[in-house]
């Protein structure tokens, strides 16, 4: 057996070192660092050291013999690098308590951007304790978990294995914090419970959660189960609870810029909750969530814990269309004075009605698509003024143009064609880097995932290979510079008057689709073309 021993003199046998170090000294033939001369001898810790200039260095004496000189004995071992002990089951832990780190993870995310403390500490605690008691996940005498193993603790019931009757009191009583102290209360208390069972350990082995193969099975009629994109829901249903600045757009454009966790957010989880088999599938992303999904399932959510009504979007929130068609308006680089269109035309339909806009989960009235409505009575204002019906538009753009050409210091009128070019072009841009992002994006987890305990061998080969092959083509490419994470805003487009590259169309005129009639204005254009009905020609 091969080691590297340090042996120590127990009297006065200076010989038997002597001759013990000299025998090996042959073997070690590199020249000192520092005077260049061949001539070892080792120190007390084993160490060899140059006896022309007396320089230690760092090799140790290697000694391969199952027997030791007599009379000396082992002062210490050199142990070389020390190992992490590897923890191979971890943690007794539920699939509920990972969607609860990542909301805890999602909502600090949105802290950093701006968003009230009051969004973490008390309403997504509130709405998550809720879904808890609802799912009988918690706050619940008869828990879903034990529904489920219901057979293993049967077996051990005689063991005193069985939930106590205060759990419910226990957790009620924990303060009204999402906090890192409350992250694992409910894990704590379970794993103390089951720690003793059999069941808890053959599940271990199948699945890093306890319940990670029951979660994938059918569940009951009205059961509601978390997913990934039910982590948005979340947060989507808070923010609108707060009444926040932040749509369901900007939090889908957040969630893609990396600025919300959501993809392999599970990388972040300690190390004690492994990740294993049936777990993968549930906590594992292969695309970014869609709209109408998260909104479907907000909606869902939303009834599911029988909400009261939602608070009130007044005139002053954002998320009312007279603000909203601002922000769109100028996004979409598109004249001032087209609120005001707009905001007749909210006047007109009672859009901006607050019983119209408030959310009611108890009377099954359907959520409002606030950005949707609002880009939706912008298109309605333009097809007002300009028809857009493939010709009138085009025939407007010609005469506006050819008037601005003669008046130039005056207003511009807006050119609806000029318009037409600079957003595409801007569109087409923003297009193309948007794809060339998902391209890059890291699909696979840096983690090693596997299935089972077959094919981790395998698993964690490959991922080896992959590393050093990334690492030679890195090498071979040459250090490319890191693309700086922008910080997330809520305009995509920047249409400033002193922008000399983009043409800003926010203060030009409208009058050349306007005409005065008594004390108002009207449009020029007298029809309203629906193409629904009436489809435009193919000139």
């Amino acid at each position: 057996m091969r080691r590297s021993c340090v042996l120590r003199d127990s009297g006065p046998q200076k010989e038997n070192f002597e001759i013990f170090g000299g025998q090996f000294q042959s073997d070690y033939k590199e020249p000192c660092p520092q005077c260049a001369a061949v001539n070892w001898g080792i120190t007390d810790e084993g160490r060899f050291y140059c006896k022309a200039c007396h320089n230690v260095i760092e090799k140790t004496q290697d000694v391969i013999s199952d027997e030791f000189a007599h009379n000396t004995k082992i002062q210490s071992i050199s142990r070389g690098l020390k190992r992490k002990r590897g923890l191979d089951k971890g943690w007794q832990w539920y699939v509920c308590e990972g969607f609860q780190f990542i909301l805890l993870k999602q909502a600090e995310a949105l802290l950093t951007l701006g968003i009230c403390s009051r969004l973490k500490d008390e309403v997504l605690c509130n709405f998550w304790r809720r879904y808890l008691q609802k799912s009988k996940q918690a706050y619940s005498k008869t828990l879903a978990h034990t529904r489920s193993r219901e057979c293993a603790i049967s077996e051990n019931s005689s063991n005193g294995s069985e939930w106590p009757t205060d759990l419910e009191d226990l957790i009620l009583d924990a303060p009204s914090s999402f906090s890192e102290t409350e992250e694992f209360n409910f894990a704590a208390h379970s794993r103390s419970i089951s720690s003793d069972t059999d069941a808890s350990d053959t599940t271990s082995v199948r699945s890093g959660s306890l319940d990670g193969m029951s979660y994938l099975r059918p569940g009951q009629k009205g059961e509601l189960l978390m997913s990934m994109p039910m982590t948005l829901a979340f947060c989507y249903m808070a923010l609108l609870w707060m009444r926040e600045p932040v749509t369901l757009v900007d939090l889908l454009r957040f969630v893609a810029g990396g600025h919300v966790p959501y993809l392999h957010v599970f990388d972040q989880f300690p190390e004690e909750m492994k990740l294993f088999g049936p777990d993968i599938r549930i906590f594992q992303v292969q695309s970014l969530p869609s709209y109408n999904g998260v909104f479907e399932k907000t909606h869902a959510l939303a009834a599911f814990l029988d909400l009261t009504c939602f608070p009130p979007i007044t005139e002053k929130c954002f998320l009312h269309p007279n603000i909203l068609c601002i922000k769109y308006l100028m996004e979409a680089n598109l004249p001032d004075e087209l609120h005001n269109w707009t905001a007749r035309v909210v006047k007109k339909t009672e859009l901006g009605d607050v019983a119209f806009l408030r959310f009611d989960p108890i009377a099954k009235k359907r959520m409002v698509r606030y950005e949707v409505q609002a880009a939706a009575l912008i298109v309605v204002v333009l097809k007002l003024l300009f028809l857009l019906d493939d010709r009138y538009e085009w025939l407007l753009s010609s005469f506006v143009g050819k008037r601005n050409k003669k008046n130039k210091e005056d207003t511009p009128w807006f050119d609806f064609r000029k318009w037409y070019k600079v957003m595409k072009s801007a569109l087409d841009e923003a297009q193309k880097k948007v794809e060339e992002e998902r391209a890059r994006y890291p699909w696979k987890s840096e983690m090693p995932l596997f299935y089972s305990k077959e094919n981790k061998w395998v698993v964690c080969k490959r991922k080896q290979m992959l590393v050093s092959l990334q690492q030679q083509f890195g090498k071979l490419v040459g250090s490319l510079q890191a693309v700086k994470k922008q910080n997330p805003s809520s305009f995509q487009f920047n249409w400033d008057e002193e922008n000399t590259d983009m043409n800003c169309f926010l203060g030009h005129s409208l009058e050349g689709v306007m005409q005065e009639k008594g004390k108002s204005f009207t449009t020029v254009n007298p029809r309203y073309w629906l193409g629904t009905v009436k489809l435009c020609k193919k000139k």
